[in-house]
C-alpha cells in the first residue's frame, strides 16, 4: 500500500514535486501574513491614525491614500516583474529581494513615533509595495506544485497556513503589550517594538520557502526587459481570447474592493465604531484569524468538488451578510457575529480566488498572467479603502454609513460572476497556450 505521502504526489501535486516542497510553499503565507495582521489590520492601522496622525480629521483618509500610493506602485510593476520572471525564469531570486524589503521597511516602522508622519507613510508604502510584489510571485509557484484540479485544495492549505501565521505573530505581540502595559507602558512605547517582532518572524518562518521552493519554470530568452511591457500589452490585447479570465479579472477588481477596505480598516471600525483598545482589537483579530484559516482549508476541499465559481459565489453572499450585520450592530456583541463571519469568508474567497486563475491562466505565462491578477487586486485595494476613507471623511466620520457604501462592491462582483464558466475558462487557456500569443 502507497505510503501517504506518495499518493498526495501522485494524486495532487505535479510529477516531480514532493509534500515538503508544497509546505515549504504554504509556508510563505505563514511568514507574510504576519505584516498584514499586525500592520496592515490590527495594531499600526488604528495606531497610525489616532497617535501618528493626532485624530486628525483626516487621519483615516491619509491612511488609505498611502496603502493606495503603494498600490498603483504594484499596479504599475507587477505585469512587468512577472513578463521578466517568465523570461528569466527567475520568480525565486525576485521573491528572496522583496522578503528582504518588505522586512527591512516593516522594522524601520519601529522609528514612527506621533508626529513622525513623513516617516510612517514612506515606511508604510515601501514596505506594502515589497509585500504586494512578493503576493504575486509566490502565487505563481502554484501551478507548478499542484495539477489543475487540486489547485483549491492546495491554494486552501496555503492561506490556512497563512492565518495560523498570522495568530503567532499576533500572539507574540499581544503578550508583549501586554506585558508592557502592566509596566506602565502606553501605545507609542509598546506599538514601534510589534513593528520589530513581525519583521522577525516575516524573515524567519520565510527561510523555509526561500531554502527548500525550487523554479521549475523554463527560461524564455526572447522575452528581454525592453520587451517585457510590449508582451504584457499584447498580452492584455488578447485577453478577448480569454473571456473568462478577462470576466473574472474584473469581478477580482469588484469584490476585493469590499475585502481590501475590510482588511484595512477592520481596527480603525472597532475602535471609532465600538472603541476597542489595542489588546481588544488584537484579541478580535486573533479569533477572526481561527474562523479565516478553517474557511481557507475548507472550502479549499470544497471549491474542488462544487466548482470554483459556486464557491466564490457562497462566500459573496457571505459577504453581504456580514456588511448588513456589522453596519446594523447594536453593540459589540453583534459585531463580533460579523467579525467571525468575515473571516470564515475572507479565508475562502481569497483561496477561492488565487486558485481560480491558475485554472483559467495559460500554463506557459502563468507568472505573466498571476502578475495581472496581482494588479486587478491592488487596484481593488486602492477603490475600495479610498472609497471608505473619503466616505469617512465626507460623513464626518460616519463609520457605519462609509462600510455601507463599500459593501456594495460584493453585490456588483456577485453580479459580474454571473457569466464566469471555469470549464470553457480552462480550455480556452489550453488553446490559447497551443496557438500562442
Amino acid at each position: 500500500m502507497a505510503a501517504p505521502s506518495a499518493r498526495l504526489r501522485t494524486g495532487l501535486l505535479q510529477p516531480g514535486v514532493r509534500t515538503r516542497e508544497v509546505w515549504a510553499w504554504a509556508m510563505y503565507d505563514f511568514a507574510n501574513s504576519g505584516y498584514t495582521t499586525v500592520v496592515i489590520t490590527a495594531v499600526f492601522s488604528a495606531y497610525f491614525v489616532a497617535a501618528v496622525a493626532g485624530n486628525a480629521p483626516w487621519a483615516t483618509f491619509a491612511w488609505t491614500l498611502s496603502l493606495s500610493v503603494s498600490y498603483a506602485l504594484v499596479m504599475l510593476t507587477a505585469p512587468l516583474i512577472g513578463a521578466w520572471a517568465d523570461a528569466h525564469a527567475s520568480k525565486k531570486p525576485l521573491l528572496v529581494l522583496t522578503t528582504l524589503g518588505c522586512v527591512g521597511f516593516t522594522a524601520l516602522l519601529y522609528w514612527a513615533a506621533p508626529g513622525a508622519l513623513g516617516l510612517a507613510i514612506g515606511a508604510l508604502v515601501l514596505s506594502n509595495y515589497f509585500f504586494g510584489t512578493g503576493e504575486n510571485l509566490i502565487a505563481a509557484f502554484l501551478p507548478e506544485l499542484a495539477r489543475p484540479r487540486a489547485l483549491g485544495r492546495v491554494s486552501g492549505w496555503g492561506w490556512s497556513l497563512g492565518y495560523v501565521g498570522g495568530l503567532v505573530s499576533l500572539g507574540a505581540c499581544l503578550a508583549y503589550i501586554n506585558r508592557a502595559q502592566a509596566a506602565g507602558r502606553g501605545a507609542a512605547d509598546f506599538v514601534p517594538v510589534t513593528m520589530l517582532i513581525t519583521a522577525a518572524i516575516f524573515i524567519l518562518a520565510s527561510l523555509p520557502t526561500l531554502l527548500l521552493l525550487r523554479e521549475r519554470a523554463t527560461p524564455q530568452p526572447e522575452l528581454t526587459a525592453r520587451s517585457a511591457w510590449a508582451q504584457v500589452r499584447h498580452t492584455l490585447g488578447h485577453l478577448e481570447r480569454l473571456p473568462d479570465l478577462k470576466r473574472f479579472l474584473i469581478c477580482t477588481v469588484l469584490y476585493q474592493a469590499g475585502i481590501q477596505a475590510v482588511i484595512t480598516l477592520a481596527a480603525i471600525y472597532a475602535s471609532q465604531v465600538f472603541h476597542f483598545d489595542t489588546p481588544h482589537t488584537i484579541l478580535l483579530v486573533l479569533v477572526v484569524n481561527i474562523t479565516a484559516a478553517v474557511g481557507a482549508f475548507v472550502f479549499g476541499h470544497v471549491q474542488d468538488r462544487i466548482g470554483h465559481v459556486r464557491a466564490i459565489a457562497a462566500t459573496l453572499i457571505g459577504w453581504i451578510a456580514m456588511v448588513a450585520i456589522a453596519w446594523a450592530a447594536p453593540d459589540e456583541r453583534m459585531f463580533w457575529v460579523a467579525a467571525n463571519l468575515a473571516g470564515l469568508c475572507m479565508g475562502a474567497s481569497q483561496s477561492a480566488g488565487r486558485a481560480m486563475v491558475g485554472l483559467l491562466a495559460p500554463p506557459a505565462q502563468q507568472a505573466e498572467f498571476f502578475g495581472l491578477w496581482g494588479l486587478a487586486v491592488k487596484l481593488a485595494s486602492i477603490i475600495g479603502p479610498l472609497t471608505y476613507g473619503a466616505a469617512s471623511w465626507i460623513t464626518r466620520g460616519d463609520h457605519r454609513q462609509s462600510l455601507l457604501i463599500t459593501g456594495s462592491y460584493f453585490i456588483a462582483g456577485l453580479w459580474t460572476l454571473r457569466g464566469v464558466q471555469a470549464a470553457r475558462g480552462h480550455r480556452a487557456a489550453r488553446r490559447f497556450a497551443r496557438i500562442g500569443i
